[in-house]
Formats: C-alpha cells, sequence, structure tokens
C-alpha cells in the first residue's frame, strides 16, 4: 500500500475521533449554559444544543476534507509523520478556535441573560399619575 494512503488514513481517523470527542465535550457542557440562558426550559436547551452540535460537525469535518489532500507523494516514514504532524496540527489549530469561539458565544448569552434578571429600574416607582385631559 501507498505511503501517502497510509498518512490519509490515519489522518481521517485521528481527525474524526477529535471532532468527535470535541463536539460531546461542547455539548454535554454546553447545554448547561443554554439552559441557564433559556430559563430552565430544558427542552429548548436540548434543541439548540443539537444544531450548534450539528453546525459544529459540518464546518469541522468539512474543513477536514478540503484539507485532506496532499502536496505530492509520501516515500518514506519520516514523511508520513511530517505529513501527519502539518495536518493533525492545522486541524487542532482550528478545533481549538471553534471551541473557543462556542465558550465565547455561548459566555456572551450567558451573560446577557443574567443581567437582564438581574436589572433594576434607575428609580423605584414612586406612584401613578392620572392621565391630564387635552394633552
Amino acid at each position: 500500500m501507498d505511503l501517502t494512503v497510509v498518512a490519509y488514513v490515519v489522518y481521517l481517523v485521528i481527525s474524526i475521533g477529535l471532532t468527535v470527542w470535541v463536539a460531546r465535550t461542547l455539548s454535554r457542557n454546553g447545554r448547561v449554559f443554554l439552559a441557564d440562558v433559556l430559563h430552565g426550559n430544558e427542552k429548548l436547551a436540548d434543541a439548540v444544543n443539537h444544531l450548534l452540535v450539528v453546525g459544529f460537525y459540518l464546518v469541522n469535518l468539512g474543513f477536514v476534507a478540503l484539507y485532506l489532500s496532499g502536496d505530492g507523494t509520501i516515500e518514506n516514514a519520516r514523511g508520513v509523520f511530517e505529513a501527519l504532524s502539518t495536518k493533525l496540527g492545522v486541524v487542532l489549530l482550528v478545533l481549538g478556535v471553534m471551541h473557543l469561539g462556542n465558550v465565547y458565544v455561548l459566555n456572551k448569552i450567558r451573560r446577557r441573560g443574567v443581567m437582564e434578571r438581574e436589572q433594576q429600574p434607575p428609580v423605584p416607582p414612586q406612584g401613578w399619575a392620572a392621565p391630564v385631559a387635552g394633552a
């Protein structure tokens, strides 16, 4: 078997495995944030969480597939390791950026929800005023 094909197979197995692991981690821990933001609406939190995970899979697996092609043929074991280190390094960076982006967005949404719940009017209501006729 050609060493280029071996490198492709190893790259796909590791990249897909890492993508699934990061997606499950985000899904499991992000659900807590979504439930908090959505005021305990578990069903809606699960639905939004599932949509985010599907989007994460589509973006990352699409990148993995596009980045699969190599520059040339690999002729020895050293070439396999060099190609894999470059490809997997870029995939890890993309996964890391996607992960940090998801955490950032979830945290922003959560902070906005907490601020809205804790918001108080600047001046407490002091009474009721009757409407003025002819105004």
